[in-house]
């Protein structure tokens, strides 16, 4: 059992790695469609991730090296369908005798083919239940999966290595495919114990009409890229010119203001997670407070550093200027130590609304469109 051991240690060590890598895109996919990330839907996606690790692991484990590979001389392939059922004939059995069954289950030909069914058996769980795949696409998705496993083998590992170190072996794509459908027929099993997708789903859109910390924090990274990537844009197409050393505060201004202004209160980041900035009382003013409040929390910010630019070209017998602008740095400084202890604030206290919010009444939305048919079941769990 050792050598199952191996590859089932070696997919632990590697999941926290691939699982940072499918995180954004996970995060992101989550949040445009249901607008949160409910723990047991993270529980399935990422179990998932982590059995296609371990089924990975498990087919091309432990790798041999190339000076023993190039020295095989063993087949590579075994075409005959069900040519399992011959090797588990000649294994010798009597009914009566109790030791004949642990026989049978220490007897290669035989755990070997338990082996290839259980290895497929959660992969068409996965497909029926949170998937929802009808029995005749499990049919068609098991084989593909035995199918990539049998060609992994057979190219000896996509030409590392320069033959095969393992057969490829039709009855392989025979069992696992079986696998795959046991496990579909399983899946009413988990409703016992599990809620469906359906549930699963309306659960999240209800959550996703809040606005979480975590959700705004994502956005806010999203938008930082955004203005470091047309920054560096503006930067590159201008540097002959002196516009490249404003090219920070032009991307600011494009990111938090123009953009905004011309998707009613929306940044990329924004867009992306389905969120916007709205003005709690909708009037003719209600606009303008969504701009000011990217000016409040983004443009001011940056104005400081423009300020401190301005100093340093003021001649030095003319100190009026200086000492004014020097106050209204230190103003501004002021107002970023109290938006910033405001933040800290909420994250401790889960209020929702920072400084610059309150001062221009605005807050965040979500944009999540809710599907009619979990609008008609929150209907009938309000009548019921």
């Amino acid at each position: 059992m050792s050598i199952y051991k191996i590859p089932i240690v070696t997919a632990f060590a590697f999941f926290p790695l691939l699982a940072f890598i499918f995180t954004l895109p996970f995060l992101i996919y989550q949040y445009r469609k249901y607008g949160s990330i409910p723990f047991l839907r993270s529980v399935i996606f990422y179990s998932f991730v982590l059995y296609l690790l371990c089924t990975y692991f498990l087919i091309i484990l432990p790798l041999p090296s190339v000076e023993e590979v190039k020295r095989l001389t063993s087949p590579t392939m075994q075409l005959v369908p069900f040519d399992f059922v011959r090797d588990l004939l000649t294994i010798s059995f009597n009914w009566k005798d109790i030791t004949s069954y642990l026989s049978i289950i220490q007897n290669p030909p035989f755990y070997i083919v338990i082996f290839n069914i259980l290895l497929t058996i959660p992969f068409g769980l996965y497909l029926r239940y949170y998937f929802e795949c009808k029995w005749y696409k499990i049919l068609v998705y098991g084989f593909l999966l035995s199918l990539f496993f049998e060609l992994t083998q057979l190219t000896g590992l996509y030409g590392i290595y320069p033959r095969p170190y393992r057969l490829f072996d039709v009855d392989d794509l025979i069992l696992n495919t079986a696998g795959a459908m046991i496990g579909c027929m399983l899946s009413p099993l988990l409703l016992k114990v599990l809620p469906t997708r359906k549930e699963l789903d309306k659960k999240s859109f209800i959550k996703g009409k809040q606005v979480t910390l975590f959700r705004r924090i994502l956005s806010f990274c999203i938008d930082l890229f955004f203005w470091i990537i047309i920054a560096a844009t503006i930067s590159i197409i201008s540097w002959v010119h002196t516009i490249y050393k404003y090219s920070l505060l032009i991307s600011l201004l494009i990111c938090f203001l123009i953009i905004p202004a011309l998707t009613n209160g929306k940044t990329l980041g924004k867009m992306i997670l389905k969120l916007k900035i709205s003005s709690k009382k909708e009037n003719k003013w209600a606009k303008i407070k969504v701009l000011s409040r990217y000016i409040l929390s983004y443009i001011l910010f940056y104005y400081q550093f423009v300020i401190t630019g301005l100093i340093e070209t003021i001649p030095k017998s003319n100190q009026l200027p200086s000492i004014i602008l020097s106050g209204s740095i230190i103003l501004l400084r002021i107002y970023l130590c109290l938006n910033i202890f405001s933040i800290v604030y909420c994250i401790f206290t889960g209020n929702k609304l920072f400084l610059y919010e309150k001062i221009t009444n605005t807050e965040n939305i979500s944009t999540i469109e809710v599907r009619e048919s979990t609008e008609t079941g929150e209907e009938n769990d309000k009548e019921s």
